[in-house]
């Protein structure tokens, strides 16, 4: 391994191949006994099972990538697998550096007598996830011109009929018989009387007069609206190969 790397630096991290393709995340960290440093990462390779693969960590570097080592993904597919925690024994650890055909460190377990174990406490999520997305409706609102109003004043002639009370002089003519004293001086002549006569006739005047103030005034109505939209799910589905070899 390239540089001192700390298992919790390891964990979670995509493991990338000698040819630049994704193999999986790293499940387990197997540290060695004697110098607590990184010798083996697992990885699951494939989408479903519990197995993993042991990784050598011999030559490994980090990138922003992730852990780049020197083997295949093919090669890992075919290496050892582990079902869970367990320290490795001596042959083990021997079997998966032959496997690899990678010569052993120097002071290997053979010669050390110590033994391989996974860093505790520090197992992460083994293999790969997926994100399941989806889509969802972001209902708010909006303010939006819909029209204008405007107060507009203009003049209209209409025709108003009024009753007015009027009054007018008439004449009349009155007869009063002459009794005993008043027909002395009586003598027979022409003569004439005048009377002026008057009456009433409307009269019309116009005045302007304040009768109302009319303004504009806006009001917030309150109501409400169903709107609708199509969304998209994503679904995950497991497939499972084997209880098709089962069946054959």
């Amino acid at each position: 391994m390239t540089g001192t790397m700390r298992p919790e630096e390891l964990m979670e991290n995509a493991v990338v191949d000698s040819h630049g393709r994704k193999i999986g995340k790293v499940g387990t960290v197997y540290v060695a006994d004697d110098t607590q440093e990184p010798e083996w990462v697992t990885v699951r390779t494939g989408m479903f099972g519990h197995k993993e693969s042991f990784v050598p960590l011999q030559g490994a570097t980090m990138d922003r990538d992730g852990l780049h080592v020197r083997v295949t993904k093919e090669k890992v597919s075919e290496a050892p697998q582990t079902d869970g925690d367990r320290h490795l024994s001596e042959q083990e650890s021997a079997e998966l550096y032959r496997f690899y055909d990678m010569p052993a460190p120097r002071g290997s377990q053979e010669n050390r007598g110590g033994r391989t174990r996974p860093q505790p406490g520090k197992r992460g999520t083994a293999g790969e996830s997926m994100t399941r997305s989806e889509e969802r409706l972001n209902v708010g609102t909006e303010r939006v011109e819909t029209g204008r109003v405007r107060l507009r004043k203009y003049t209209v002639t209409e025709e108003q009929q009024v009753k007015v009370p009027v009054t007018h002089e008439e004449v009349r003519l009155e007869r009063e018989p002459i009794t005993g004293g008043d027909r002395t001086g009586a003598r027979i002549a022409d003569e004439e009387q005048e009377i002026t006569l008057h009456e009433e006739r409307p009269k019309v005047e116009k005045e302007t007069v304040p009768v109302e103030k009319v303004r504009l005034a806006k009001e917030t109505v309150r109501d409400e609206e169903t709107v609708s939209g199509q969304v998209r799910k994503e679904r995950i589905e497991m497939e499972d190969d084997t209880k098709r070899r089962k069946n054959r």
